[in-house]
Protein backbone atom coordinates (compact mmCIF):
# COMPACT_ATOMS: atom_id res chain seq x y z
CA UNK A 1 0.00 0.00 0.00
CA UNK A 2 1.10 3.50 -0.66
CA UNK A 3 -0.33 5.65 1.34
CA UNK A 4 0.41 9.76 1.45
CA UNK A 5 0.87 11.65 4.40
CA UNK A 6 2.37 14.78 5.24
CA UNK A 7 5.36 14.92 7.89
CA UNK A 8 7.20 18.21 9.00
CA UNK A 9 10.43 19.12 7.10
CA UNK A 10 12.77 18.91 10.19
CA UNK A 11 11.29 15.76 10.71
CA UNK A 12 11.13 14.10 7.20
CA UNK A 13 15.26 15.68 7.24
CA UNK A 14 16.07 13.99 10.38
CA UNK A 15 14.29 10.58 9.52
CA UNK A 16 16.33 10.90 5.72
CA UNK A 17 19.61 11.23 7.75
CA UNK A 18 18.39 8.63 10.01
CA UNK A 19 17.81 5.98 7.14
CA UNK A 20 21.09 6.81 5.60
CA UNK A 21 23.06 6.09 8.83
CA UNK A 22 21.46 2.66 9.42
CA UNK A 23 21.54 1.74 5.97
CA UNK A 24 17.99 1.47 5.53
CA UNK A 25 15.53 2.82 2.87
CA UNK A 26 12.96 5.58 3.90
CA UNK A 27 9.94 2.65 2.96
CA UNK A 28 11.74 0.45 5.69
CA UNK A 29 12.53 3.16 8.42
CA UNK A 30 8.86 4.28 8.17
CA UNK A 31 7.40 0.64 8.26
CA UNK A 32 10.00 -0.24 11.21
CA UNK A 33 8.98 3.10 13.01
CA UNK A 34 5.22 2.48 12.56
CA UNK A 35 5.73 -1.40 13.81
CA UNK A 36 7.06 0.19 16.82
CA UNK A 37 4.54 2.65 17.85
CA UNK A 38 2.09 0.14 17.35
CA UNK A 39 3.53 -2.25 19.18
CA UNK A 40 3.85 -0.14 21.95
CA UNK A 41 0.53 0.83 22.12
CA UNK A 42 -0.70 -2.70 22.55
CA UNK A 43 1.42 -3.55 25.44
CA UNK A 44 0.25 0.11 27.12
CA UNK A 45 -3.12 -1.18 26.60
CA UNK A 46 -2.50 -4.57 28.23
CA UNK A 47 -0.75 -2.79 30.55
CA UNK A 48 -3.62 -0.83 31.86
CA UNK A 49 -6.26 -4.07 31.29
CA UNK A 50 -3.73 -6.41 34.28
CA UNK A 51 -2.85 -3.23 36.09
CA UNK A 52 -6.95 -2.73 36.19
CA UNK A 53 -7.31 -6.35 37.11
CA UNK A 54 -4.42 -6.42 39.65
CA UNK A 55 -6.30 -3.61 41.45
CA UNK A 56 -10.03 -4.82 41.65
CA UNK A 57 -8.85 -8.93 43.19
CA UNK A 58 -5.04 -8.68 44.37
CA UNK A 59 -6.49 -12.08 46.33
CA UNK A 60 -7.44 -13.63 43.20
CA UNK A 61 -4.05 -13.15 41.72
CA UNK A 62 -2.57 -14.53 44.87
CA UNK A 63 -4.88 -17.42 45.34
CA UNK A 64 -4.55 -18.53 41.74
CA UNK A 65 -0.80 -18.10 42.01
CA UNK A 66 -0.52 -20.40 44.62
CA UNK A 67 -2.55 -22.82 43.27
CA UNK A 68 -0.74 -22.86 40.39
CA UNK A 69 2.53 -23.52 42.63
CA UNK A 70 1.24 -26.47 44.37
CA UNK A 71 0.41 -28.32 41.06
CA UNK A 72 4.33 -27.96 39.77
CA UNK A 73 6.24 -30.39 39.57
CA UNK A 74 9.98 -29.80 41.29
CA UNK A 75 12.75 -31.23 40.57
CA UNK A 76 15.61 -31.46 43.13
CA UNK A 77 18.85 -29.46 41.62
CA UNK A 78 20.89 -32.56 43.07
Amino acid sequence: MKPVVTIPDNLFRRAEELAKLEGKSRDRLYTDALCEYVASHSTEAMNRVCDDVSQRDVGFSRRAAEMTLRNVEWESGD
